[in-house]
């Protein structure tokens, strides 16, 4: 009868991580889908550069806005529902702006999906701790390695379908329709319950899917300040190092002399060594805990980019880059996770405040980099990678020694 009752309840396990995996996938092919073709939208609607780039910076913006409303939806609605519908509502947004027949319609679709798309966020990573914790070893960083599949997956798509000459809104009407019906039926198998008002299948899961809401009684103090403040500092450290890839790898590989296909494999190297990082990061942490990993992560960016920037070459600088992106593979995963199982705080509310500061970060540091790229060079703009692992060495103390699992 035990058995049978564990065997449910390891059933039930597997399918809530695999529709947690869908999830993110959808999360990541969805706006995926659309980036390849903003240049479209932007000749369809007559947009100057300068007005371009003010109408795309509202998904961010919209993100920034909505972020922190995160926790108390999922307290109200839980994480799974919450996933979906965010998942919905982002793909209503990007196809609408798609096939905006203006300027403010399309700048408002994009901070609608923005909006959803950061409570999307939160509440994915949230319902795969919930699962993690049943689990009882890592395996968030591999939704994250799923989540850069889902983008790899969308951009495939929107090449494909620019290939094909198929129209925009047919384009995103497909992939909107087809990626909300993931994450639907993703959330049959999620599980069951609000996060705060959990019905197990077993007597042991419950336990360890109960354990985060009820160890958060004790008050807010300066060293959960500290804690959290640290866990923003070591997932925007994260960001920039992405950031720098997403931005700046091509440009600054052009500028040593690299042709222009080339130039293009430094962001390449960046997030395929970032997604072998995230294949390999649960069974590290599970072996070595969060701390070692991170500070490990933390040198490696550092001296590989560090070394690439004293001696530029282009074939040192995308080893550089990739150094960079396998070093930051784990760091954002482990800061919510983390801040997801800091005492005194209401469920939700740590997550959601890293992932909120977390995105802040990364809409400064463009600008950030490109101020010093113009007052210095972009080579010595570039620092902020070495800098970001030196940060992450420093404050990986806040980070757990082992896994609860190797704990027990």
């Amino acid at each position: 009868m035990l058995s049978s009752s564990r065997a449910r309840a390891a059933r039930v396990d597997r399918r809530a991580r695999a529709a947690v995996a869908a999830l993110f996938l959808a999360n990541g092919a969805l706006f995926a889908n659309l980036l390849p073709r903003y240049p479209e939208i932007k000749a369809a609607l007559g947009l100057e550069n300068a007005v371009y780039g003010l109408a795309v910076a509202a998904f961010p913006l919209g993100a920034i806005v909505a972020g922190l409303a995160a926790a108390a939806l999922m307290r109200r609605f839980g994480s799974a529902r919450l996933a979906v519908a965010g998942t919905v509502l982002t793909a209503v947004g990007v196809f609408v702006a798609s096939v905006a027949p203006s300027l403010l319609v399309f700048a408002a679709a994009l901070f609608c999906a923005g909006a959803m798309d950061s409570i999307t966020d939160v509440a994915q990573n949230a319902h795969g701790l919930r699962v993690q914790r049943r689990y009882g070893r890592s395996i968030i960083n591999s939704f994250h390695a799923v989540w850069s599949i889902g983008a790899v997956l969308g951009g495939s798509m929107a090449a494909g379908a620019i290939a094909l000459h198929v129209p925009l809104g047919v384009h995103l009407g497909i992939s909107g329709l087809l990626f909300s019906v993931v994450s639907l039926v993703a959330l049959r198998f999620c599980l069951p319950g609000r996060d705060v008002d959990i019905t197990p299948d077993s007597a042991s899961a419950g336990a360890a899917d109960a354990a985060a809401p009820s160890a958060r009684t004790s008050a807010v103090g300066p060293r959960t300040v500290f804690i959290l403040v640290a866990l923003v500092v070591i997932a925007i450290g994260g960001t920039l190092v992405e950031d720098a890839g997403n931005s700046w790898a091509t440009l600054y590989l052009s500028g040593l002399g690299a042709p222009a296909a080339l130039a293009a494999t430094g962001y390449i190297a960046l997030v395929g060594a970032q997604f072998i990082g995230r294949l390999a990061g649960d069974g590290l942490v599970d072996r070595f805990g969060q701390r070692a990993v991170a500070r490990t992560g933390g040198v490696i960016a550092a001296v590989g980019m560090g070394l690439a920037l004293a001696f530029p070459t282009v074939p040192g600088t995308i080893a550089g880059f990739a150094a960079a992106g396998f070093g930051v593979a784990t760091l954002v995963p482990a800061a919510m996770h983390e801040a997801d199982e800091l005492p005194g705080l209401r469920h939700g509310t740590g997550l959601t405040i890293v992932s909120w500061l977390m995105r802040l970060g990364f809409l400064l540091s463009p600008p950030f980099v490109g101020l010093i790229a113009d007052a210095t060079s972009l080579r010595v703009g570039l620092l902020v990678v070495p800098v970001a692992g030196v940060l992450v060495i420093l404050l990986a103390g806040v980070l757990q020694k082992r896994s609860a699992r190797l704990e027990a």
